[in-house]
């Protein structure tokens, strides 16, 4: 066993200790900071929970040196005093700020407050984050489906291939003239979702929306950004036969990328992975596209390769096929720099989005209704749903990506029709921001006529990002994270990651730092200074989960998880129904397998961390100043 599950048990029973005695079900007196590490100029704060018999705080170096000033203490290098008391609004917690940005000198510390247990260690330094946005898109290497998983990449989590999806069933909820039902198609690679084996549109969708903006937004980051994933390559090799063709891609274009030079970045050598198996899942006959590549039921706790049950498309969708044309739309642009290693590939995407958004015109409000399906079509599909009855956003969404893509006037009109639509952060189930995020990204491409809206749009950004500068005066962990109740939810890692891109996006429009720090405040959340104390993504900081809801970290008889993956965090809902030590909204996480409702892992989780996590490292000079 590794000094660090022996050092989980510890604390798991602990915590078990202190909870069968105390009524109020607060979590034990801790200090929670991010257990990765700080850069030597910027902010740097500890929350302290519970009572303290003493006002003083202590960082300690947790390498002692001779050279440090004989004014403190061997080890000490600095000391300070606690905050005020402060009473959480999102739980029972009472928490004091400890602010050490003071100490600057690069090297491993640890927060000693005099009875109390020491906080986890944690780095001071240059690059102390780099491996954070790494470790995050590394992360969708291993949810790849239909790819074995090679030692030499995916380390001990290597892994054979599975659900290798060559030979899909067209389910009768998708079945039409010239695809009936059970007409075989081809739906192989991409990432499987979160803790299951199926593959979804719809959350695919935002997923590759948000990864495809980071690029947008740094792409010199990005571009020297290294993961150690493999060479460019489709899941398969197939030949094109008329109905494995979408309208108007020739073979020469859907063969483009088989392999490809080290010019493409690596997040796009992922993305690429994805995008391949969401151009599959649209029919060529209509340009509709199916809302999931799905088993019937979920997969039992076992890995990929061991399940053979048979596979599905199921019913197209309007927002699967609106959220399909804005992912399409925005690929074929960012394409359009790496035409020669990928041959084609920004034409096929582009063609793609314009047959999606006809086939949408032609069906404006499909709702994909799971249980109505249910009723009339087999086999039935108990998987992930997805469904969307609102439309607006993704109409508003793909119209954006097109417009800035392929100028037409039907674009813009609904661009125009709907771009004052209330802001709020984006979900699967709510696109609209991303369409904002593009147009302010895009705003010098696009006409002078434009100019206004795009400054009202700017300006109720900022007014949105202001709001949740105000949150942080309301949050116990001074982050904008918890600055309203409704934070926690479903996903709040998720949440959390999200504010925080949008603060980046805030900082994009009128470089006031006060919304990087903010953004910082949040990284600091989801790397362990929050109620529970847990670094949220597996295989970083000193106390990170190591039972996600995760087939393959379930069932692969390793210890450590997959690294890289967000948990989904506190979740007062638990729809999971497992019995959970706390139930407030800040401290409602348990880090059980079976939790899916606060531990389990998704891809659209991850995808805000990503940009959240790379925008915090490729600022560093900018927040450090």
């Amino acid at each position: 066993m590794s000094i660090r599950n022996s050092h989980w048990l510890t604390g798991i029973l602990a915590l078990c200790l202190w909870s069968c005695g105390n009524a109020q079900g607060v979590p034990p007196p801790a200090i929670a900071l991010n257990q990765v590490g700080f850069y030597p100029g910027a902010s740097k704060i500890a929350i302290v929970t519970g009572a303290t018999s003493t006002d003083l705080f202590y960082v300690v170096s947790a390498a002692p040196s001779a050279a440090l000033p004989s004014s403190l203490h061997r080890d000490t290098v600095f000391s300070g005093h606690l905050g005020a008391p402060i009473s959480s609004a999102n739980s029972s917690l009472s928490t004091r700020l400890a602010d050490l940005s003071d100490v600057k000198s690069e090297g491993v510390y640890y927060i000693a407050i005099p009875g109390r247990e020491n906080s986890y260690t944690f780095r001071i330094g240059r690059h102390v984050l780099a491996p954070v946005p790494v470790a995050a898109l590394k992360g969708y290497y291993y949810q790849r489906s239909a790819m074995a998983l090679a030692p030499e990449y995916a380390g001990i989590w290597s892994r054979p291939a599975g659900h290798p999806d060559t030979a899909v069933l067209i389910h009768s909820s998708a079945a039409t003239t010239e695809r009936p039902e059970g007409t075989i198609i081809s739906a192989a690679g991409g990432w499987y979702d979160a803790g299951d084996y199926n593959k979804y549109i719809v959350n695919s969708g935002i997923s590759m929306g948000i990864l495809l903006s980071a690029y947008e937004d740094f792409p010199g980051y990005f571009d020297t950004l290294r993961t150690n994933i493999p060479p460019i390559a489709s899941p398969h090799t197939r030949t094109l036969t008329p109905e494995s063709a979408v309208p108007g891609r020739s073979t020469s274009t859907a063969s483009a990328g088989r392999s490809a030079s080290s010019s493409v970045p690596d997040i796009l050598n992922e993305a690429l992975y994805n995008l391949r198996w969401m151009l599959t899942m649209q029919d060529p006959n209509d340009g509709g596209v199916y809302n999931k590549c799905t088993n019937a039921n979920f997969d039992g706790m076992v890995m990929p390769g061991v399940t053979k049950a048979p596979r599905y498309v199921v019913q197209k969708g309007t927002a699967a096929t609106l959220d399909f044309a804005a992912v399409m739309a925005q690929a074929g642009r960012i394409l359009k720099k790496f035409r020669r290693p990928l041959p084609g590939l920004a034409d096929t995407c582009l063609r793609a989005a314009a047959g999606a958004w006809q086939w949408a015109l032609r069906n404006p409000s499909l709702a994909f209704d799971q249980a109505a399906m249910n009723r009339v079509s087999q086999p039935v599909i108990n998987t992930g749903g997805y469904g969307d009855g609102n439309f607006t956003d993704e109409w508003f969404w793909a119209a954006a990506e097109l417009m800035i893509s392929s100028p037409g006037d039907q674009y813009e009109t609904v661009v125009r029709k709907y771009i004052d639509t209330r802001m709020r952060l984006p979900t699967w189930a709510d696109v609209q921001m991303m369409g904002n995020y593009s147009l302010l990204r895009c705003r010098r491409s696009l006409p002078g006529s434009w100019e206004p809206a795009i400054r009202s749009l700017q300006q109720r950004l900022l007014q949105t990002a202001d709001g949740y500068m105000e949150g942080i005066k309301a949050s116990a962990f001074h982050t904008p994270m918890g600055g309203n109740r409704r934070d926690f939810v479903w996903g709040s890692n998720g949440v959390a990651a999200s504010q925080g891109m949008l603060l980046v996006n805030a900082w994009r429009q009128n470089g006031d730092k006060k919304y990087l720090a903010a953004a910082l405040d949040n990284l600091d959340y989801v790397l362990g200074r929050n109620a529970t104390g847990y670094c949220f993504i597996t295989g970083m900081g000193t106390h990170s989960p190591m039972h996600i809801h995760h087939r393959p970290s379930v069932a692969d008889g390793i210890v450590p998880p997959v690294p890289g993956l967000l948990a989904g965090g506190s979740n007062p809902g638990r729809q999971d129904h497992q019995q959970y030590p706390f139930i407030e909204p800040e401290t409602a996480y348990i880090d059980n397998d079976r939790a899916y409702a606060s531990n389990e892992i998704a891809i659209n989780w991850n995808a805000p961390l990503v940009y959240l996590a790379a925008a915090i490292t490729a600022l560093e000079n900018e927040i450090e100043r």
